[in-house]
């Protein structure tokens, strides 16, 4: 896992979005909070472990809030507290800013917490890597995701 926060103003005041990725860079979880502390990190490290079990690795930048709740949360897990190592992450978090910039920035924390955990999710879904496709591949999955995405619009409608 690669776990890493992000400021993002609401309204004039500052608001961290925390966010969790695969090795894949597929989006684990989000979670938008008022604090930049080892309590919030214990908040987001435990919604995390209770979601998806105990990592094997996890990767952070040099925040020492992560230190405490990783090794009480997932004790067996091997903590990688370094800047160079968490780029997949940084990177992940460019689709929000070019998402938030379009939108005219977020009302309020529990919007943005709504709007981001789907739209990851989604995002995960539509945007295939491409850069590991061949174009025929790349196709394949684009197709697949939109007969997915209207199979979930049947059943929403139904």
């Amino acid at each position: 896992w690669h776990l890493d926060e992000v400021v993002i103003p609401i309204n004039g005041r500052k608001f961290w979005l925390w966010r969790a990725i695969d090795a894949n860079g597929d989006v684990l979880d989000i979670l938008v909070q008022s604090q930049r502390n080892a309590k919030a990190a214990r908040r987001f490290v435990q919604r995390i472990v209770d979601r998806f079990g105990d990592p094997r690795v996890v990767i952070t930048d040099k925040l020492h809030s992560y230190i405490k709740p990783i090794k009480s949360l997932a004790p067996r897990a091997d903590h990688r507290a370094h800047e160079g190592l968490n780029n997949r992450i940084e990177g992940s978090h460019r689709p929000t800013r070019k998402r938030e910039k379009l939108m005219g920035r977020f009302k309020s924390p529990r919007q943005a917490q709504r709007f981001l955990a789907d739209h990851d999710q989604i995002n995960v879904i539509f945007r295939p890597r491409r850069y590991r496709l061949s174009t025929k591949s790349y196709r394949h999955a684009r197709n697949d995701a939109f007969h997915l995405w209207k199979g979930y619009a049947l059943e929403m409608t139904a």
